[in-house]
């Protein structure tokens, strides 16, 4: 370079012709160079970026075009309504949606949030705003609507400790913390991905320019659920319980480590850790059950093969052996001439009882074959009975049957799994339950979940008659339900069947509390919850009654059938499960159901509504889809999952009924009990927390052969459910798909695998 400058100012001529050629090639190279090494920095970002964005459209695509080919084949053909209602499908926003792994709830309550602004014209907002406003209102949302989870936990906290419960939170935190890691890990990943530096840019120049022969980790995951899902080899449940088998009940490894069977421990819920995989047998010559109202008088034998209760409880018109069907004649031990004469004198002896108006909602504890809630139905009353799995053998199973609502459970160490202060009127007809003794502890179970106004009817042999038995129980029973201040309305004795009845009254307010001289049995604290029932101990307190008209509990709901339709007043303050003002979103909710069951339900799947009587809803939130089914003639089981915003109460406040329960276990209910099962939305958020194989035996023990399953969620939950169907040979009837939700309808077949899989925690 010294050269070349001093030639040009010299002005002379350079001999070095050539050094100057090389020179300006040497510049022209190291230019280049730059280019390039500027060029090898840039490139593989933009390539990652790239690659990232159609790893994850080639999933989504993958996902659509399963849903648009079953769209095609029968999406059209049998359900033409779907098009045209705005209602009926979950509308999906162009808005960034948060990760559900780590949004956890939030996420289901900002779809379903979207879906009602989309219908109610909320949807037209500017990029960004719409998902700020969605989040904040979900959270306070959230702070209004506590899950039973978080109250029951919360409870338990405060009270003494219940060892399984803790257990189970321990172990949920445990995995939680374990998702949050693998969730950081992942996004630690693709940052590096995203913005390479030193060694990883040549990796990342490698993988990106080579010829697509590197698969991406979220490929592979993907690819490996779906190979599992279809993979499934269905076998036969080998338990002792055989085609009555019941996973949380039938557990007998578990019940045979119990230090007391004192409190029915026995009888109670014990869990499996793991739910079982395998589908339960049908018992040998099994037939489609007898439609209702037919059903109420008569069963196949077949289907419960079982005698002792005729046996022992035939002269009382339980159930009798006539052929190939179990009859019953509709009596019960307070009522062998039949349960309606039964029904009548109790509104007789105390009129304001007022079936199918003032009383529409009731538990009855202890209920034999429910004769006594069958026969309630014709005056426009829901009697939900519950026994526990005795030696009464299959009582509850006979009830279901024959279209009752009914459920496995007993009175014993935890609450009941229902909110307080919901039932119009609870029911004990010779329940044998011992309500007087240790505190009256049970009694006062009865009396949270009872309403405020509510009346308890006692129909029992201390109520008429005057062995010195008997009469220890009346004083004891008169001494403990005057300490709790409820008051003894009238005592009549029906002379047909020779029984009585005793009615009494909850109180509407806390004067007689406060006025007591002993504070026995104890008024429960201030912290207590009523509402908390998913595994809380029993406590021998009582809850103050609300006496703000703008509180729960404090007025008695409208007549029936007004009461379906009429907003809670006491949601006023509250916000909605959707985010929205509660009294809007269950309106809302109620307008949505009452569409997609007229326009598609009714008249759009194919189901013959003649054969469905005993219905649930998996996921109910407000309850709506079972009131838009109230003028059918059937009954539906209101599920609110333990993780999902409480709205159990204003289920009940509608004059239904419902429970709650947690879907990584078994229903307390028999096989083959339910004709139909919905599921909205309730599969997207469960599989976060366990293993939908075990979810899909469950759904199998509990339908019907050529029962309906109706699931309606995002497409990639629905390609698992459909995938999980088709492996135990079930009928699919109809799909449907519409922004990114999707529809599933069908119908269990009678398919029943041949290998058989042995249960060790289910052999006695």
């Amino acid at each position: 370079m010294a050269m070349g400058k001093y030639s040009r100012v010299d002005g002379k001529k350079s001999s070095g012709y050539g050094l100057t050629i090389t020179i300006v090639l040497i510049v022209t190279l190291c230019l280049v160079g730059a280019w390039m090494f500027m060029s090898s920095w840039s490139a593989p970002t933009e390539s990652i970026d790239f690659s990232s964005s159609e790893t994850s459209k080639d999933v989504e695509t993958t996902t659509k075009s399963d849903f648009k080919s079953d769209e095609v084949d029968r999406g059209s053909k049998t359900f033409p309504d779907e098009k045209n209602e705005e209602p009926e499908v979950v509308t999906e926003s162009n808005e960034e949606k948060p990760d559900p792994e780590t949004s956890g709830e939030k996420t289901e309550s900002v779809e379903e949030k979207k879906e009602f602004d989309d219908k109610n014209g909320d949807g037209d907002r500017k990029d960004g705003e719409g998902e700020k406003d969605t989040e904040s209102e979900s959270d306070e949302a959230k702070q209004k609507e506590k899950t039973q989870l978080e109250e029951s936990s919360e409870e338990n906290k405060s009270g003494e400790s219940n060892n399984g419960t803790e257990k189970n939170a321990g172990e949920s935190e445990e995995n939680t913390e374990k998702k949050s890691e693998g969730e950081t890990e992942e996004n630690t990943e693709k940052s590096k991905d995203v913005f390479p530096a030193g060694d990883q840019a040549e990796i990342t120049k490698e993988s990106s320019t080579g010829s697509g022969a590197w698969s991406t980790q979220l490929v592979e995951s993907q690819n490996e659920k779906k190979a599992q899902v279809s993979s499934i080899k269905w076998k036969v449940c080998n338990v002792t319980a055989g085609p009555d088998y019941i996973p949380c009940l039938d557990n007998w490894q578990a019940i045979r480590k119990l230090h007391s069977t004192k409190h029915y421990e026995h009888r109670e819920r014990h869990c499996p850790e793991e739910s079982p995989r395998c589908l339960v047998a049908l018992p040998e010559g099994y037939k489609r059950s007898i439609k209702w109202p037919k059903s109420r008088e008569k069963i196949w034998y077949t289907n419960i093969p079982h005698t002792k209760l005729a046996e022992v409880k035939g002269h009382q018109n339980w159930v009798k052996m006539s052929g190939e069907y179990l009859t019953f004649p509709g009596g019960g031990t307070q009522f062998k001439n039949g349960a309606l004469h039964y029904i009548d004198f109790l509104q007789e002896s105390y009129p304001d009882i007022a079936w199918g108006n003032r009383t529409r909602v009731i538990l009855d504890v202890g209920c034999g074959v429910a004769s006594f809630g069958g026969y309630l139905f014709d005056r426009d009353v829901l009697a939900l009975s519950f026994a526990p799995k005795d030696e009464h053998e299959a009582q509850v199973q006979f009830a279901l049957e024959r279209g009752i609502p009914a459920m496995s459970n007993v009175m014993g160490t935890t609450r009941l799994p229902f909110p307080g202060s919901v039932f119009d009127l609870i029911h004990c007809a010779r329940c044998r339950v011992p309500w007087h003794i240790e505190g009256g502890k049970l009694l006062l179970e009865l009396n949270r979940a009872l309403r405020p106004g509510g009346f308890f009817v006692w129909s029992a042999t201390p109520v008429y008659r005057k062995t010195e038995e008997d009469v220890g129980i009346w004083k004891a029973m008169s001494k403990l339900t005057k300490a709790m201040c409820w008051k003894l309305m009238t005592i009549k004795k029906d002379e047909l069947n020779e029984v009585g009845a005793a009615i009494y009254q909850k109180p509407m307010s806390n004067k007689c509390y406060n006025e007591r001289s002993q504070n026995e049995p104890p008024l429960c604290k201030d912290s207590d919850d009523q509402n908390a029932a998913w595994n809380v101990p029993l406590e021998a307190c009582m809850h103050k009654v609300t006496e703000d008209s703008s509180k729960r509990g404090a007025v008695w709901p409208e007549s029936w059938p007004e009461r379906v339709e009429t907003v809670p007043q006491w949601l006023d303050s509250q916000k909605g499960v959707y985010g929205k003002p509660a009294q809007e979103d269950f309106t809302a909710d109620h307008e949505r159901w009452k569409t997609i069951v007229s326009k598609s339900y009714l008249n759009g799947m194919g189901i013959d509504w003649s054969y469905v009587r005993n219905v649930m809803d998996m996921r109910a939130v407000y309850g709506g889809f079972a009131a838009a089914l109230k003028d059918l003639k059937l009954w539906v089981m209101n599920v609110v999952p333990i993780d999902s915003p409480d709205t159990l109460p204003i289920i009940y406040e509608r004059g239904l009924f419902g429970i709650y329960h947690d879907w990584c276990e078994s229903f307390s209910t028999y096989p083959r009990t339910y004709d139909l099962l919905h599921a909205d939305h309730l599969f997207s958020s469960l599989k976060k927390r366990c293993n939908l194989v075990g979810v899909m035996a469950e759904v199998d023990r509990i339908l019907r052969p050529e029962g309906t399953f109706i699931v309606r969620d995002d497409m990639e939950t629905i390609g698992e459910i459909e995938k999980m169907v088709k492996s135990m040979k079930w009928n699919v009837r109809m799909t449907h798909s519409k922004d990114g939700e999707g529809l599933l309808s069908v119908q269990k077949s009678w398919w029943r695998p041949t290998e058989a899989e042995t249960i060790q925690a289910a052999i006695a």
